[in-house]
């Protein structure tokens, strides 16, 4: 190779190097997140006696229902993350969204391809009357390098979009995990308010057994009538009625249960509870805390990103594209000579291409890719605002539910009240047997409405900490760098 040759590489070595200089300018607008405004407070008040703790006083991060002290419902949240078949779909499309960026990531880099070969070939020449004949071998080992200069920053902003869109669906997998463990959590609630309304019915039904007994023996002294005996025996088949659809609806929440932590609804069976908790006290802190506090905001928020990258590849697309290419190899017509320096072939050079006409189909993908942006950014105001509404929610329905707790227990001491009356009325001659059943059904109906008012507050609390974001927080995101690894 004489000295021609070197200057003929240098040169356009050299050239490469100070056009991909250049590669530090990227075509597309800096990245900002949307604004969105933020009320300095929510509107609901707190729950009367509740005080606004500081975030660090919140919910365990990864463990928000431990908050309830309940080591069944501890037992069943560990299962969704690893049993939740939604859980493991959202996940595995966060592995899909990482190795796509990894894909995009290749771009970078030149591509080296080899391809050895081997021919045979059988022929013959005839010159004035004498000719040869026979077969010739020929080997080849040639090795092509390419490689296109990011001079717009085109793949390094599909690499930044595709690593934003890898961070969202990390977010959606935080947010998949979060909405199922709130579905577990309002499920169980629910099914241990069934429990107690199923004790309730069960201590009813045996009282109105010796209420039927008791009027009985009185219709056969001639002291009650047959009317008494019929509201009576209807008293207890109704309450008996209603035992069984609890019982139905019970079994229902608890084969839910079992889907939720992947499961068989054959395969689990929760024991009846004992007793109900009370709603604990949630850290809510302030509005402009949610943005950060909130999965699914995250993942809108990082859609937003990616799409403005999106637009800056589309502009790039009108900036001519450079492209370096090399080829070296070996050429002998026996294997042995494939090293030999006289059997060598290269060349390098350089390619430079320019879209002079494409009937607007460039412009039209910088129209599409900003329509794509604007509506990025118009889902992650209405996730914002979405996420002020649930809130607000959560909290005028904790406060008015907790008012109209009491208002029920004193109905329930009200309600007992007025049979003790009407037993001791009934009891005296002075009262029909109705006035008897209508206070005892009175009482009943109070009763199961104070159960269902604290199953719904549980179920409001549970709502409450899903829109706060159960605990997690936008530093748990993997960074820009983590899923390009």
């Amino acid at each position: 190779m004489n000295d021609r040759h070197y200057r003929q590489i240098i040169a356009t070595v050299a050239l490469g190097i100070v056009v991909a200089g250049t590669s530090a300018c990227a075509i597309g607008t800096t990245y900002h997140r949307p604004d969105v405004p933020s009320p300095p407070a929510f509107r609901e008040s707190l729950p009367e006696g509740w005080t606004d703790a500081q975030p660090s006083d919140g919910a365990p991060r990864g463990e928000w229902w431990t908050l309830y002290k309940d080591s069944g419902l501890d037992e069943l949240e560990s299962q969704v993350a690893i049993s939740n078949q939604n859980v493991l779909a959202a996940e595995a499309q966060f592995r899909a969204a990482k190795a796509a960026v990894g894909v995009t990531r290749a771009d970078e880099f030149p591509s080296v391809s080899v391809s050895p070969a081997a021919t045979v070939s059988n022929g013959s020449t005839r010159l004035f009357g004498t000719g040869t004949s026979g077969s010739r071998q020929q080997y080849s080992i040639p090795i092509d390098a390419s490689y296109q200069a990011d001079v717009w920053g085109s793949i390094r902003r599909s690499v930044a979009a595709n690593a934003a869109t890898a961070q969202a669906s990390a977010a959606d997998l935080e947010n998949a995990r979060l909405l199922y463990e709130s579905d577990l959590a309002s499920d169980y609630f629910q099914l241990q308010g069934l429990d107690a309304e199923q004790r309730l019915l069960d201590a009813a039904v045996q009282s109105y057994e010796r209420s039927l007994e008791l009027t009985r023996d009185r219709f056969q002294g001639g002291v009650a009538s047959m009317s008494d005996v019929a509201l009576a025996e209807t008293q207890l088949e109704t309450a008996r009625a209603q035992l069984t659809d609890v019982g139905i609806a019970r079994a229902q929440f608890e084969h839910a249960i079992a889907v939720l932590t992947g499961r068989t609804p054959s395969a689990l069976a929760i024991p009846p509870s004992t007793t109900q908790i009370v709603p604990p006290v949630v850290s809510v802190g302030l509005p402009s805390t949610l943005l950060q506090r909130r999965p699914d905001i995250a993942a809108a928020e990082r859609r937003v990103a990616a799409a403005n990258q999106q637009i800056g590849v589309a502009k790039a697309a009108f900036y001519p594209a450079l492209t370096f290419g090399a080829n070296a190899g070996s050429d002998a017509a026996a294997i042995a000579d494939l090293l030999t320096t006289p059997t060598r072939i290269w060349s390098v050079g350089v390619q430079v291409a320019e879209t002079l006409f494409d009937g607007g189909k460039r412009r039209a993908r910088v129209r599409l890719s900003q329509a794509d942006y604007d509506d990025a950014v118009a889902t992650y105001k209405q996730t914002v605002l979405t996420g002020f509404e649930q809130v607000d929610d959560a909290l005028v329905e904790l406060r008015r539910l907790a008012q109209e707790a009491d208002i029920a227990a004193r109905a329930v001491a009200a309600a007992q009240q007025s049979l003790d009356l009407a037993n001791i009325q009934y009891q005296g001659g002075l009262v029909s047997y109705l006035q008897v059943v209508t206070a005892q059904n009175s009482l009943l109906q109070n009763q199961r409405s104070a159960i269902e008012i604290l199953t719904r507050r549980l179920v409001a609390s549970v709502s409450l900490i899903q829109a706060l974001g159960g605990g997690w927080d936008a530093t748990q995101l993997p960074s820009s760098q983590q899923v390009r690894r």
